[in-house]
């Protein structure tokens, strides 16, 4: 029989999944098992089925490596993340295809997005549309106000950035962000009977909280249609939206009106800065947590996260609804930066969606009917190496919390360039209803199906 050490973890690691809302079989003796030792048989597809709300919590760009780094930097290499104390963990593959179906094994962020938005893949660029066709397909986010639901996205980026705008909107190319922006997307346009650009589209979808930067594609104006010589913050107003600006004004949004805040004219700052990786290193740093860029008044990733709860949770309430949310999170500048091969303002955007991470599971240990997801959309470049490593790209050494030197280093492109996406698989972690779905080698695809099963989307 199995030692007293090792019933002990069996033990732990049935607590963890049972919190996880996965039921855990009756350990098997030795001989049932067919084995010499006790082996938990746990089954897919036991434990609760049915969740109220799913909040998916997307990392951009934010693979192991970046994860690592945040940890090692913050809370230390023994210590733990929010992220990194989800019960049940697997992984999922990425890849994107072209015009024909056939993998594109780098992906970007607005096909991998459609991916677990629609439940297909697309080609990079697209958004929420077929590969080869370039027809709309439906996503999570339809589908649950569909069924009833309220719905929210919030976003470090601008709302109409790739990550959110898979969501809510379905355009030919990703950069069709505001009315004046449509050049790629001729057929999207109004004027040819399409949906509009992606800022229109968020509004007109009507979801009850859209929280980001962006201000200056809502601040564009409309060309055809029914709002045709207004803004899109004008159109937003005209239909019903409270638009708010700073943190104040978002603590002041109430219930029973669609909230857009817009907290920024591009992406929103990032909390924390400085010096980027340069070719032969840099001297050691501590990164400065105050980024002087950021205006005072920007609500944290945290506090805007904390808040669509509520208004979501409200909202249903005084509808006398029993259908729940569905509620999408992004740290946007996770990518952004690692792209700029900036680790600083990438550890800090990492950290910020992390405080993001524990809101959302301490709001599901109150309402244990939650199902919560944090993953990323694809993985980059940054990679920890040896302080003696002489990387051929751009490298920085940082002084941790723990008063320790650690190396990173940039070299999926050449010094002067972006930096760029990697095709690895990623990390995919979950509790609540249907959390075992996201266990193994799954695809990004399968995200889709989680979600949809969880809320019981028709």
């Amino acid at each position: 029989m199995g030692s007293r050490p090792y019933r002990r973890r069996l033990a732990w690691g049935a607590a963890a999944l049972l919190a996880a809302g996965v039921a855990v079989p009756a350990v098997a003796s030795a001989s049932e098992a067919g084995g010499s030792s006790d082996v938990p048989a746990l089954s897919a597809g036991h434990g609760a089925k049915k969740a109220k709300n799913v909040i998916l919590l997307i990392g951009d760009g934010m693979g192991d490596s970046e994860i690592t780094l945040a940890r090692d930097y913050t809370v230390g290499a023994a210590g733990r993340l929010n992220m990194d104390k989800f019960p049940l963990t697997g992984a999922y593959t990425t890849y994107s295809v072209d015009k024909d179906g056939k993998p594109d094994y780098v992906t970007d962020s607005a096909a991998s997005g459609t991916g677990w938005a629609t439940g297909q893949k697309t080609v990079n660029g697209r958004i929420s549309k077929t590969p080869g066709t370039d027809k709309a397909m439906p996503t999570i986010l339809e589908l649950a106000q569909k069924n009833g639901l309220a719905t929210g996205s919030v976003t470090t980026a601008e709302l109409t950035d790739a990550t959110p705008a898979v969501l809510a909107s379905h355009a030919t190319d990703r950069s069709c962000m505001g009315p004046a922006d449509m050049k790629a997307c001729p057929n999207d346009t109004l004027a040819k009977g399409g949906p509009g650009s992606i800022a229109e589209q968020s509004v007109n979808h009507k979801v009850d909280v859209l929280l980001g930067g962006g201000k200056a594609r809502f601040d564009q104006k409309v060309t055809e249609g029914r709002f045709a010589g207004r803004t899109v913050t004008q159109q937003a107003e005209q239909l019903g939206y409270q638009v708010v600006t700073d943190d104040k004004g978002l603590k002041n949004a109430r219930p029973g009106k669609p909230v857009l805040g817009l907290f920024a004219d591009g992406n929103v700052p990032v909390e924390w800065t400085g010096k980027a990786a340069a070719q032969g290193g840099t001297e050691p740093q501590r990164c400065v947590t105050n980024n002087p860029e950021r205006k005072a008044g920007t609500p944290g990733l945290d506090d805007q996260t904390r808040k669509a709860l509520q208004l979501l949770e409200a909202k249903q309430k005084a509808a006398g609804s029993k259908k729940g949310f569905f509620l999408q999170v992004e740290g946007a500048s996770i990518d952004k930066r690692d792209h700029a091969a900036d680790p600083c303002g990438q550890i800090g955007e990492t950290a910020a969606l992390d405080r993001a991470v524990k809101v959302a599971r301490a709001y599901a240990a109150q309402h244990p009917d939650t199902l919560v997801v944090t993953t990323a959309d694809h993985g980059h470049t940054s990679q920890i190496v040896p302080l003696e490593a002489t990387p051929p790209g751009l490298s920085s050494t940082l002084v941790t919390n723990e008063g320790q030197k650690l190396k990173v280093n940039y070299s999926t492109n050449t010094p002067g360039k972006p930096q760029e996406h990697t095709g690895t698989e990623v990390r995919i972690a979950a509790q609540g209803p249907q959390a075992e779905r996201v266990l193994g080698v799954t695809d990004q695809t399968q995200l889709f199906t989680t979600i949809r099963t969880a809320l019981s989307l028709r």
